[in-house]
């Protein structure tokens, strides 16, 4: 049988040393294990990854020669050792045992003496390690510099919540399919079937879970009755407004969650569209499952005159590339992945994005310019240079505080993930 912390210490070295995606390395590890053991294993790289730096400064302390090149391994192992015994309930001997145990499958029991060592220790010195961890902000903090300071400068007042909230387990939604039944109509299928949940009216689809649940376990999953979709992604398909007939573009749209919900919302001709053919197949299971058809290309959304008809949209929504900042708390491996040079990068990439396809609009027609980022430069500061730069574009503001100055409705993480949104019409052609 698989020991956990071993996998979990292959797929943190994976993900923080290699660069790979936790999106991608989770199932792999998770292969053929019982569900509360896959369970275990995404609470412990999850947990890991929320608190990297601090788990990196206790070790620093404890351990007198860092582990490195080939030995670097047994270091995510300390840190999921450690990580158990700070933040998860396992008896502390247990945690220990079983993070010893994993060298057996690691290939390395000459170590089982110094893991065991470093783990004891943290127990005798742990309130003392906090203290000191907490004198250092990327510590205290658990995200890189370069974050904190970005997120200091954009939200002076709000900064340390928005860092707080990254570090909380995000919240279930379900979104109701509308065609199907209203948000009241499942809200009492669910209490039928006493599954807790809460209703908000800022979100009208929405519905959020007490807790997390197996989706199969949801009333009529499977005919497309619901789907998983955070609150605020939500919102995109209601301030596009698809009505009937429409022609509408969904650029950058896997995994088709925003593609289901314009079509859920109105019987239109939807073009979901995404460069990457492996994501794309996900748009077409999601639709497969509700019963929905939309026509799906793999294409790059910058360069139109590959794939483009010539035919204008009525409605275009514009969810861009980012840095996927506004959901930490979903991917905590995105604080370690993103580098602040990526930022710059992304924001002209969108610019590009947005340039190209702009002419692909009707006159009179909706663009919504999306991103689940909390950076300004890709967001506010995107969309007030295009606003600046043409004179075929009206802006319509989303809140009272929404200006071509200061464009968009900007959602921080919490009750609903980090999401942007600004409303574009053309004015003519």
């Amino acid at each position: 049988m698989s020991n956990v912390r071993a996998l979990a210490a292959e797929t943190l070295y994976n993900v923080v040393d290699k660069g790979a995606s936790l999106n991608q390395e989770l199932p792999f590890a998770s292969q053929g294990l019982p569900p509360k053991d896959k369970a275990l294993l995404q609470q412990i790289c999850y947990g890991v990854l929320r608190y990297l730096p601090s788990l990196e400064n206790y070790c620093q302390h404890l351990v007198e020669q860092p582990l490195k090149g080939k030995r670097r391994i047994f270091q995510f192992l300390l840190y999921v050792g450690i990580y158990q015994l700070q933040h998860m309930r396992v008896p502390p001997h247990a945690a220990i045992s079983e993070t010893v145990n994993a060298l057996e499958q690691l290939r390395a029991l000459g170590l089982k003496g110094l893991i065991n060592a470093i783990l004891r220790s943290f127990q005798r010195q742990q309130v003392e390690l906090e203290e000191k961890a907490k004198q250092i902000p990327v510590c205290l903090y658990n995200h890189p510099n370069w974050f904190i300071k970005q997120v200091t400068e954009a939200y002076p007042d709000s900064w340390q919540a928005l860092l707080e909230a990254n570090q909380q387990q995000a919240p279930m939604w379900l979104r109701v399919n509308q065609a199907q039944y209203s948000t009241a109509e499942y809200s009492e299928m669910l209490t039928a079937n006493d599954i807790e949940h809460t209703l908000n009216p800022d979100f009208p689809d929405g519905i959020k879970l007490d807790k997390p649940r197996d989706v199969f376990s949801l009333p009529e999953f499977d005919t497309g009755a619901c789907s998983v979709q955070d609150a605020a992604a939500q919102l995109a398909a209601r301030l596009l407004d698809p009505k009937a007939d429409e022609h509408i573009l969904d650029a950058c749209a896997a995994p088709g969650g925003k593609t289901c919900h314009i079509l859920e919302l109105a019987d239109a001709d939807v073009l979901a569209l995404d460069s990457d053919a492996t994501r794309l197949e996900r748009v077409k299971q999601n639709l497969e499952r509700i019963g929905l058809g939309a026509d799906l290309q793999c294409a790059d959304a910058s360069q139109p005159h590959k794939w483009w008809d010539e035919q204008q949209f009525d409605r275009i929504l514009l969810d861009v590339p980012c840095s996927a900042t506004g959901v930490i708390r979903r991917h905590p491996d995105i604080k370690w992945l993103r580098r602040a040079s990526d930022i710059n990068d992304l924001a002209t990439l969108q610019g590009d994005i947005l340039n190209s396809i702009w002419p692909l609009l009707k006159p009179g027609g909706t663009l919504i310019y999306a991103t689940c980022s909390v950076l300004p430069q890709e967001n506010q500061q995107q969309v007030a240079k295009f606003l600046a730069n043409n004179n075929d574009v009206e802006h319509i503001p989303l809140h009272d505080n929404d200006t071509p100055s200061n464009p968009g409705l900007q959602l921080l993480p919490g009750e609903s993930d980090g999401f942007y949104y600004a409303k574009l019409i053309k004015t003519h052609s």
